[in-house]
C-alpha cells in the first residue's frame, strides 16, 4: 500500500473510532442549541416559522430555558422549560423548587409559530450573562 493511501486510510479510522470521545459530537444532530456550564451554544440562531428548537443540556450544571416575556413577539406563546405560562411563574417555580430545570442530557423543545426576535435566559445563571436569542422568519 502507498504511503499516503495507507495514512487517509489510519486518519480516517482514528477519527471513527475517537467520534464518541470527543465530547459528543456524534450527537450534536439531535439537538439545535446546547448549554455549556454558562452559556447557550450557540448563543443566537435563526430558524423558519413552524420550525421547532431543541435545547440539550450538554453540561453537569442544571439549566433552565425561559423566556423574556417583555421580549417575544406580540402573539407569540409564551416558552419555558417546566411548562410554565409566564416569567414570574417560571422564576417563581426554579426559586422554591427548581422546577423547570434540565439537567445534563435533558432536553426542551419549543415550535416557533410568529416571526420576529425571541430573547430567553437560563434562570440560575442569567446575572452570569448565559441568555440566547431565536430569531423566526
Amino acid at each position: 500500500m502507498e504511503r499516503r493511501a495507507y495514512l487517509r486510510t489510519v486518519a480516517g479510522a482514528s477519527a471513527v473510532g475517537l467520534a464518541g470521545c470527543l465530547g459528543g459530537l456524534a450527537e450534536s444532530g439531535d439537538y439545535d442549541v446546547g448549554m455549556t456550564s454558562n452559556a447557550f451554544d450557540p448563543a443566537e440562531i435563526t430558524v423558519s416559522a413552524g420550525d421547532t428548537v431543541v435545547w440539550r443540556n450538554t453540561s453537569s450544571h442544571a439549566h433552565s430555558v425561559t423566556a423574556y416575556e417583555d421580549a417575544i413577539p406580540d402573539g407569540a406563546d409564551y416558552f419555558a422549560s417546566g411548562g410554565f405560562d409566564d416569567e414570574p411563574s417560571a422564576r417563581e417555580g426554579w426559586t422554591n423548587a427548581t422546577d423547570g430545570s434540565l439537567y445534563q442530557g435533558d432536553t426542551y423543545s419549543h415550535t416557533f409559530e410568529v416571526a420576529g426576535q425571541y430573547r430567553y435566559f437560563c434562570i440560575p445563571h442569567e446575572r452570569g450573562g448565559m441568555v440566547g436569542t431565536v430569531v423566526v422568519e
